[in-house]
């Protein structure tokens, strides 16, 4: 996935670190064979690969994530799109090589006339485009692996953990001491990595989308990862960061994917509406102000 992952839990004798270790390496090899954009033979590239129309059958952990990818974008009004790949490509935030210069307006497009999920059907583990798409799940399948391996370590038995993947997380219980797992949220500062909020956990996921990280300049201009479907252009509005608490990573990953692209105001909006634990990080001229969802205040101040 590009990233790094680490697995904490208290000692606990009948479960040893390197055995485990194995376990979990091995399940997200196997995520990566379904989902990756990065590895030409996974079942993804397979059927990114195909030319319409195209039937593919996918693994129940690869169609679990579909639907749950469709939900969410039939949620989030579209915000919340898997076959923008060609767009993600095409401003340089994908597989290939990074670019540093921004597409002109006719490759942009050329590369939107392919993007779209009504070409998109999935009937159990059938898997059909009606027209070629290209889907990437990169803002869902961190957060799934997440949800595997917390299952994979409540089936050995552990009473406490933290999973954390490239920064999406999810906690069981208490650490040792029974002390709540506590989580930083990290400011959206583009030139310096600083903590802007700490959060105790306990029995759930939280995930974390921003503009901060990924992303080229152009002629002065910043041009972010996360890519609206409807310009088809990387956002230009003043939310830096989002942050979703739910008890499934997967959604989380989602949401927090959705809700920053949609901008500050329809990100408020829809999280009072569909009462979504969110918190926004906003860019002004002084700084950063934040918002807490009536959710997730409630949630912080039970």
């Amino acid at each position: 996935m590009g990233t790094a992952y680490s697995v904490m839990w208290p000692e606990q004798s009948d479960v040893q670190p390197q055995d485990t270790k194995q376990k979990i390496d091995a399940l997200l090899l196997n995520i990566n064979a379904q989902m990756s954009t990065y590895q030409t033979t996974s079942e993804l590239s397979r059927f990114n690969q195909a030319k319409a129309p195209y039937t593919q059958e996918v693994s129940p952990e690869f169609a679990a994530v579909l639907n749950l990818s469709l939900q969410i974008h039939s949620l989030s009004q579209g915000y919340f799109d898997i076959s923008v790949g060609p767009l993600v490509n095409l401003w340089g935030f994908g597989p290939d090589k990074l670019t540093q210069l921004a597409p002109t307006q006719d490759q942009i497009e050329k590369a939107q006339s392919v993007i779209g999920l009504s070409a998109i059907e999935l009937k159990g583990q059938a898997l059909t485009k009606t027209a070629d798409r290209y889907l990437d799940l990169s803002a869902i399948a961190k957060g799934f692996a997440v949800d595997e391996v917390a299952d994979l370590l409540d089936g050995l038995g552990l009473n406490a953990y933290l999973v954390e993947i490239g920064g999406e997380i999810r906690v069981k219980g208490n650490k040792a001491a029974g002390l709540p797992w506590k989580v930083a949220v990290e400011a959206p500062d583009f030139n310096e990595r600083r903590v802007q909020k700490i959060l105790s956990l306990k029995d759930v996921a939280m995930a974390t989308s921003g503009d901060y990280r990924n992303y080229f300049e152009d002629n002065g201009e910043r041009f972010s990862h996360s890519i609206d479907p409807f310009t088809a252009k990387p956002v230009r509005h003043k939310l830096a960061s989002v942050t979703i608490i739910d008890t499934n990573c997967a959604r989380a990953d989602a949401l927090a994917t959705a809700m920053l692209v949609m901008g500050e105001q329809k990100a408020k909006e829809f999280a009072v509406q569909q009462g979504i634990k969110a918190y926004l990080i906003v860019r002004n001229e002084q700084g950063f102000t934040e918002h807490l969802s009536p959710a997730f205040e409630g949630w912080l101040n039970p």
